[in-house]
C-alpha cells in the first residue's frame, strides 16, 4: 500500500496535485481501499477521494498479474461509460456557448443518417440522448457484411423504427444514444468530437493524462474477464467515443472531481450547472431500465445519475463504467465538497456493484448529512 498524494486547492483547476496532510482522510480512504481489495479478490484496485480540496490516492495489488507493480495515481485506466459524463459536459459547454439548445432535435446534426427515427410524433432531441430517454436500444445489433461501429453499422441500426418507446417517455440505458450524441456535437461544432472534447473539457480542466488513444507501457491497468483471462481493449474506434473509450488516471480524476465540486468557481460555471442539474425525474417514466446497478437513480443530469439523500448519505451525483475487464466508479456530493473515484481490473459484476456501494458509503462517512 502506498500513499501517492494528498491535497490540492480547488481553485487551481488545472494544477498538478501537490502534497499536503489530512491524516483522517488518508486513514479512511486507505482502510476502505485495503479492505475492499482483500474482500473482492480483484488483481488490482486504485481509489481516490477528495474532501474540501484535500485528496488522497491509494493503490493495492497489481496493474497486471505477475507484474509486481502496484497501481498509483498515474496508472492509465480505461473508464468505459464514465466517458458519458464528459460527453454530457461537452454538450453543456455547447449549450452554454449559445451554439445549441438542449431541446434542439439531434437528427439534423448527426450526419450519418438523413434523419433519426421518431415515434408517435416525438423526435429525438439532444436532451433525450444525454438522459437515456431517446428510446434507442442499448447496443448496436450486428449487420451482415458491415463492420460493427462503422458509419454503415450505425445507419442500418437507426433505419426504420428501432425505438423501444416514444422519446421523452421512459429511460433505457443506451450506448447508441451517447455515440449518436457525440456525432451530433461534432456536426454542431464542425470539428471531430475528440477535438471538441479537448477544447471544451480536457484542456480547460487540465486533464493532460486523459484521452482516447490506447495507452502503452508498464503502468496500464490490465483488465481480466470473469475467468481471469486477460482482455485486449484493441485500438480506439471514433464512433464509440461518445459512450466509452476514454482512458485516464486517478490523478486526473482528482482534478475532474475538484472541478465538479467547485460550486462557486467562475471558470465553466454555466456548463457545470447545466451538467449537474436534474433534467429528467424518474417519477412517471415507463420504462426505467439499466440505471440502478450502482445505486437507485432518482433523476438524470447530463450523463450523470443523480441519487437523492438516503439515511446519512447526502445527495450524490455518480456514474459507473465497465470496459475490457476494468470497472470504475466516480461519485460526488456537490453540496459537501466530497468525491470518490475507484477502479478494479476484474470483470466481476458482483464486485463492481459492491465497489459502488463501498464508494457511496465512503462519501457518507466523509460527508454525513
Amino acid at each position: 500500500m502506498k500513499l501517492f498524494c494528498a491535497a490540492a486547492a480547488v481553485a487551481i483547476l488545472a494544477a498538478t496535485p501537490t502534497s499536503a496532510e489530512d491524516a483522517l482522510l488518508n486513514e479512511t480512504v486507505a482502510f476502505t481501499g485495503q479492505i475492499f481489495h482483500l474482500d473482492s479478490g480483484v488483481p488490482g484496485l486504485v481509489i481516490a477521494a477528495v474532501r474540501d480540496g484535500e485528496y488522497a490516492v491509494f493503490g493495492f495489488g497489481e496493474v497486471r498479474k505477475g507484474s509486481g507493480r502496484e497501481p498509483d495515481g498515474d496508472t492509465q485506466i480505461g473508464v468505459g461509460s464514465i466517458s458519458k459524463t464528459f460527453t454530457g459536459l461537452a454538450l453543456a459547454h455547447t449549450v452554454a456557448a449559445g451554439n445549441a439548445a438542449l431541446t434542439d432535435p439531434a437528427g439534423p446534426h448527426v450526419g450519418i443518417v438523413e434523419a433519426l427515427p421518431e415515434r408517435e410524433g416525438r423526435e429525438i432531441r439532444l436532451i433525450d440522448l444525454v438522459t437515456h430517454s431517446s428510446g434507442l436500444p442499448r447496443e448496436l445489433v450486428p449487420v451482415a457484411g458491415v463492420a460493427r461501429y462503422s458509419d454503415e453499422s450505425f445507419a442500418a441500426n437507426l433505419a426504420g423504427d428501432p425505438l423501444l418507446f416514444p422519446p421523452q417517455t421512459g429511460i433505457l440505458y443506451s450506448n447508441i444514444g451517447f455515440d449518436v450524441l457525440a456525432m451530433a456535437l461534432s456536426g454542431l461544432s464542425g470539428i471531430p468530437y475528440s477535438d471538441l472534447l479537448q477544447e471544451t473539457v480536457l484542456g480547460p480542466i487540465g486533464l493532460e493524462a486523459t484521452g482516447f488513444p490506447r495507452p502503452r507501457g508498464d503502468n496500464v491497468m490490465t483488465g481480466y474477464d470473469w475467468n481471469g483471462v486477460e482482455m485486449d481493449p484493441g485500438e480506439p474506434i471514433p464512433n464509440r467515443f461518445g459512450a466509452s473509450s476514454l482512458h485516464t488516471t486517478a490523478n486526473d480524476m482528482v482534478k475532474y472531481l475538484q472541478w465538479n465540486l467547485d460550486r462557486f468557481g467562475q471558470d465553466g460555471a454555466e456548463a457545470r450547472v447545466l451538467s449537474h442539474a436534474a433534467w429528467l425525474m424518474r417519477d412517471g417514466l415507463v420504462p426505467v431500465s439499466g440505471m440502478d446497478e450502482s445505486g437507485h437513480m432518482d433523476a438524470m443530469g447530463l450523463g450523470w445519475v443523480i441519487m437523492m439523500p438516503d439515511g446519512d448519505r447526502p445527495l450524490v451525483i455518480q456514474k459507473a463504467g465497465g470496459t475490457d475487464g476494468v470497472f470504475s466508479y466516480i461519485a460526488f456530493a456537490p453540496s459537501h465538497g466530497v468525491g470518490v473515484f475507484i477502479a478494479i481490473n476484474q470483470f466481476d459484476f458482483s464486485a463492481a456493484t459492491a465497489m459502488a456501494r463501498v464508494a457511496n458509503r465512503l462519501i457518507a462517512t466523509l460527508a454525513p448529512r
